[in-house]
This record gives structure tokens, C-alpha cells and sequence, in this order.
């Protein structure tokens, strides 16, 4: 054989071997390593599966938005427009505070503020005096519906101003598949999407008094017939795992449970909307959901 073919060929054959060589090391060093510590590896493993697994979340629309910069962490049917039932109380809560009214003005809780559309009852009885602020806390807190109702109904101009201030605050805001016909919710024709929900909750998180009465654990106030306790619609709220900063529950037949926060998980500011849940507790179970989720991605591999 010609001496500079034999050369040639050698180079060759050792190139292909240095190359298998360098392959095999390439996948033994993970081996070798998952040899030495099995259990730190089949964490990591673990964890990785489970940050990059979307939660089953029950709820038919969900969005869950970073809200620093707005971008989505996890969507569901973000633009199916559906009843909100009590989520309209936030939209309510803004339009009484922008306002400006007296907040320790006494209101009277009168006929007109029955539910002739549900039929929901009350603990608040026809000639129960409350100021403004307390209306104001129980609409929020307990989803009162005579509360929210006798706050739209003392309004300047009355009901229906109190609404076209609703809708136009709505358009304002952005929320292009919104409409509101009442300020409690029972009405199914308040509708809203989860994405036009972020952006409502969103703009309640700078009212102070909002944040503040929506996520309170309980309230008592004197009824006609003494004190009475209410507490929060929301059972999250009591929760020393959960840090939330704004909260509201929704349920008519027609909607479903529904639930929107603000909350801090993982060391992030997000809001989440869940509407349409079909069981009673399914809006809390998918909540919780999502938290695991969110804190199993913080913490997986390379995440810190």
C-alpha cells in the first residue's frame, strides 16, 4: 500500500475512534453522576416533569398574568365571553369610590333592594342602617347582595347611571367583551371574559379599600335585630400558605364558581381569574392548582 494512503487511512480510523470515544463520555458522565447521588437525580428528574407539566386546571376559562409585566403565565378559553355572577361587585366596589361619597353616610336597606330575579335571601333586613363603608366591606368581603344593591341604588342619578358608569368604566379599562346590567351579579347578562377580568382586577388593586376589604377575614356589623357576623366568601383568605392582596368570589347557575385574585406565589405578583368551575369546591382546588404549579417551576433545576 502506498505509504501516503496508509497515513491517510490511520488518521482516519483514529479520528472515528476518538469520536466514539468522546460520544461514550458524553452519555456515561450523566449516568456516573446519577450513580452517585440516585436520590438528588431522581429529584431533579421529578422536578423537572413537574414544572414543565400545564396544571389540569377544571375551571372552563382560566388566566393566570405576571402582573409586573402583564404577560401570560397560563391560558385557558381567555376570550369566552360567559356570566361573571359576583366578580361584577370589583367593577361595582371602583364606581362608588370614584365617585367620592360620603363612606360614612347611612344607607337604609329598603324593598327595592330584594332579589326578585333570584329569589337569594339576606341577612340584611328592609330598615337595616348601615354607612356606606359597611355596605361597601360586605359587598366585597361576603358578596352582600343587598348591599351591593342599595349601593347602586342611592347612587347620583340612581341605577341606571350607576351602570352606564359601570360600562363606561369597563370600556375605559379596555374590557371589550364586558357588559354590565346590575351592580350585584345575579343578573347572568354581566358578562366579561378572563382576559378583560385581569385587566379589571388589575385596576381594583390601587384602591386601597378594596384590597383591604376584600381580603378581611370577617366583619361585624348591628343589624336591625343586633351584631352580626359575616366572613369572607373566599376561604383562601384565611390561609397562612396564601398571600393574597385581592379577592373575589362569583356563583350563579349560569356561571358557575368563579373566583378572581391577586396574589404573591413564588415570589411573583400574579392575578389569577377562574371561571365556570362546575363543583362547589373546584375554583379552590384549581387556585391551589395553580400555586403548586407556579412554586414547583420556581424551584425546579436551574431555576434556584
Amino acid at each position: 500500500m502506498n505509504s501516503d494512503l496508509l497515513i491517510i487511512t490511520q488518521s482516519r480510523n483514529f479520528g472515528c475512534h476518538l469520536g466514539r470515544l468522546l460520544l461514550a463520555i458524553m452519555v456515561a458522565a450523566p449516568i456516573l453522576a446519577a450513580a452517585e447521588s440516585p436520590e438528588r437525580s431522581a429529584r431533579q428528574v421529578k422536578s423537572a416533569v413537574a414544572a414543565n407539566t400545564v396544571p389540569d386546571l377544571k375551571s372552563s376559562a382560566a388566566l393566570v398574568i405576571d402582573q409586573a409585566s402583564g404577560r401570560p403565565l397560563y391560558a385557558k378559553n381567555v376570550d369566552m365571553v360567559t356570566p361573571i355572577a359576583s366578580i361584577t361587585k370589583v367593577m361595582t366596589a371602583m364606581v362608588v369610590l370614584d365617585a367620592g361619597l360620603d363612606l360614612n353616610e347611612r344607607i337604609t336597606i329598603s324593598e327595592a333592594d330584594k332579589d326578585l330575579l333570584k329569589g337569594t335571601r339576606s341577612r340584611l333586613s328592609i330598615g337595616t342602617s348601615l354607612t356606606r363603608r359597611e355596605l361597601l366591606h360586605l359587598a366585597l368581603m361576603a358578596s352582600e347582595n343587598r348591599a351591593a344593591e342599595a349601593l347602586t341604588r342611592v347612587y347620583p342619578g340612581g341605577t341606571r347611571a350607576f351602570v352606564a358608569t359601570m360600562n363606561q368604566k369597563a370600556i375605559e379599562l379596555g374590557m371589550w367583551r364586558t357588559r354590565f346590567v346590575d351592580g350585584t351579579g345575579l343578573s347572568s347578562e354581566n358578562v366579561s371574559t378572563a382576559q378583560d377580568l385581569t385587566k379589571m382586577v388589575s385596576a381594583a388593586f390601587q384602591y386601597p379599600l378594596i384590597r383591604e376589604y376584600s381580603t378581611e377575614t370577617g366583619l361585624q356589623v348591628r343589624g336591625a335585630r343586633g351584631p352580626m357576623n359575616y366572613v369572607n366568601s373566599n376561604r383562601l383568605v384565611n390561609s397562612p400558605e396564601w398571600r393574597i392582596g385581592l379577592s373575589k368570589t362569583g356563583y350563579i347557575s349560569e356561571a358557575g364558581r368563579c373566583l378572581v385574585m391577586q396574589a404573591r406565589i413564588a415570589e411573583k405578583q400574579v392575578i389569577i381569574v377562574l371561571l365556570d368551575s362546575w363543583g362547589k369546591l373546584t375554583r379552590i382546588g384549581d387556585a391551589n392548582r395553580i400555586k403548586r404549579w407556579m412554586e414547583t417551576r420556581s424551584a425546579g433545576p436551574g431555576r434556584g
